[in-house]
């Protein structure tokens, strides 16, 4: 049996998130005591567990895990709906997409780009969906970004496109997907380490990984993409390079496949 787990292990993602809302001062509801009791007999009982990052596996290591059980599958990318459209103005802008939460750290985001906003420098957009749990934190950082809302991909690599820097300050995220179809659009990444970035790029290189909860580290690399033309668009470039080099979801249903294979036949062996 293999466990398909598309974030940290459960335990884990239920500290994280419960530390962060009492960070905040938002009540935190927890994880379903039964779904968490489920979950932890389906890893016990699984001959593997596939994850989607490296975060993702060292969740599970910290919870005792054997790493022989634990199998890294990043995910892919669409690349025939998500590639680079021309950007249409000269504004330099940030973008966010996803979900408007505390897991997502839209709240970090709006602390490094406040000084650059009220400034005149720097445009943010957020693309997804609005939650309860941050209705007051958007409504006091009202004045910092453009809410486009939910769109759906056929017009997300457009918004993606008009961005100098896709932001994802997650502190609890198995695979943040939106990186790699920012990638795909040439647009560079910041990203926490709490997102799967380690495995889509290299800090530096093709965007920036910076600790979670860092604002002062988010908003230096935003302000070394604003102030240096030349490099933001080596990244963008190396960005696209390297998510075409990486594959879409094909290559990853071949790795799949590969697993589960390499899985039954293991079985039969221990059979015979």
């Amino acid at each position: 049996m293999v466990c398909d787990r598309g974030s940290t292990h459960i335990e884990v993602q239920d500290q994280i998130l419960r530390d962060e809302h009492e960070r905040h001062g938002i009540r935190y509801p927890g994880i379903d005591g039964r779904l968490i009791e489920r979950e932890l007999k389906e890893y016990e009982q699984a001959d593997a567990i596939a994850v989607p990052s490296t975060f993702a596996y060292r969740s599970f290591l910290a919870r005792g895990v054997s790493a022989s059980k634990l199998h890294v599958l990043p995910y892919g990318v669409d690349l025939s709906m998500f590639r680079r459209r021309p950007k249409e103005d000269r504004r330099f802008r940030l973008i966010f997409v996803g979900t408007y939460s505390v897991r997502k750290g839209i709240g970090y985001l709006f602390a490094a780009a406040r000084p650059l906003v009220e400034r005149g420098l720097v445009d943010v957009w957020l693309v997804g969906s609005r939650t309860d749990e941050t209705r007051d934190l958007l409504r006091r950082n009202k004045n910092l970004f453009v809410d486009q809302g939910p769109q759906n991909h056929a017009r997300l690599s457009w918004y993606i496109s008009q961005a100098d820097a896709l932001v994802l300050p997650s502190v609890e995220d198995g695979f943040g997907l939106v990186q790699a179809q920012a990638m795909a659009c040439g647009v560079p990444v910041i990203a926490t380490t709490n997102t799967g970035a380690e495995d889509l790029f290299t800090d530096g290189v093709e965007g920036f990984i910076v600790p979670i909860r860092d604002v002062a580290a988010l908003r230096e690399r935003i302000e070394i993409l604003m102030d240096d033309e030349s490099r933001r668009k080596a990244m963008a470039d190396a960005a696209l390079r390297r998510v075409q080099a990486l594959g879409g979801w094909n290559e990853y249903g071949e790795r799949a496949l590969e697993l589960y294979g390499a899985l039954a036949m293991g079985t039969r062996r221990e059979a015979q």
